[in-house]
């Protein structure tokens, strides 16, 4: 047996698995998006993205469409969490995972039959599409709100709501000062998991007849039409933007919260 073995030749794998599927492509993705046809350093693409009307447009759509259906999952989430967390139920966990299960069922099927009682109800699609996007994502990403809000809701410490109760707080402001603010870490994970992929799910938009560009539709068109360039820049800067949103949001939760725990 060889006693010169270390434990850190067991991250080797994982290094390469990095090396090849995150660092490789990020740097294909930087090459495209600071050069030309031609192969030539450039920061007309960069230029681009911000004098672009479309792109613009495009930003804030998909930025008011993610918010819009973040704070619907937010406000069907945590009534269903805090209700359940709450309870005494004996089958309690068999209603989460019903919550929990269509996330199981193939995606492109969840869509189509959704598409299917929305169009028995409305007709024609095309007449709402912002609220049909709505919908579809909000059936898409209601389970990823609610499983953070529900655990950490069900992990928080009892005896804190029995100390407010003493000390004369009703049930209402032991809510607002002791519940939701123990919360918190639960709320800003469910928003980082449903807000950021809901900025470039387009494939909802196309399966719900929403002729409307998100950023995932409008990166996916600028690579179809082999403008790698423009495609990468736009990919680049909104990885950009996801990733100060989730330094932001990290550095609000405190993970030390008596009773805060995160999925």
């Amino acid at each position: 047996m060889n006693r010169n073995f270390s434990r850190k030749y067991l991250g080797i794998p994982y290094f390469i698995f990095l090396l090849i599927f995150v660092v490789l492509p990020l740097l294909v993705i930087l090459y495209y998006a600071f050069t030309n046809g031609e192969g030539q350093f450039t920061f007309s693409n960069l230029i681009n993205f911000f004098t672009d009307p479309n792109t613009l447009g495009t930003l804030l759509y998909s930025f008011c469409l993610a918010l819009a259906t973040t704070v619907v999952c937010l406000l069907l989430a945590y009534p269903v969490s805090y209700i359940l967390s709450q309870s005494n139920w004996k089958f309690k966990s068999v209603i989460v995972m019903i919550f929990v299960m269509p996330m199981w069922i193939n995606f492109t099927l969840r869509v189509t039959a959704l598409k299917e009682i929305l169009t028995l109800i409305e007709g024609n699609l095309a007449f709402h599409p912002f609220l049909n996007s709505i919908i579809g994502m909000t059936y898409d990403f209601l389970p990823f709100m609610i499983l953070p809000i529900y655990t950490t809701l069900s992990k928080l410490d009892r005896s804190l709501l029995e100390a407010a109760a003493d000390l004369g707080a009703g049930k209402r402001q032991s809510f607002y000062r002791v519940t939701l603010p123990l919360s918190m870490p639960g709320i800003v994970s469910g928003v980082s998991m449903v807000f950021l992929p809901a900025m470039t799910n387009y494939v909802v938009l196309d399966m719900m007849y929403n002729s409307t560009y998100i950023m995932g539709s409008l990166i996916g068109s600028y690579f179809s039409a082999y403008d790698w360039h423009n495609g990468s820049m736009i990919a680049l800067i909104l990885l950009v933007i996801i990733c100060l949103f989730t330094l932001v949001t990290n550095g609000d939760e405190d993970t030390g919260v008596r009773g805060g725990t995160l999925v």
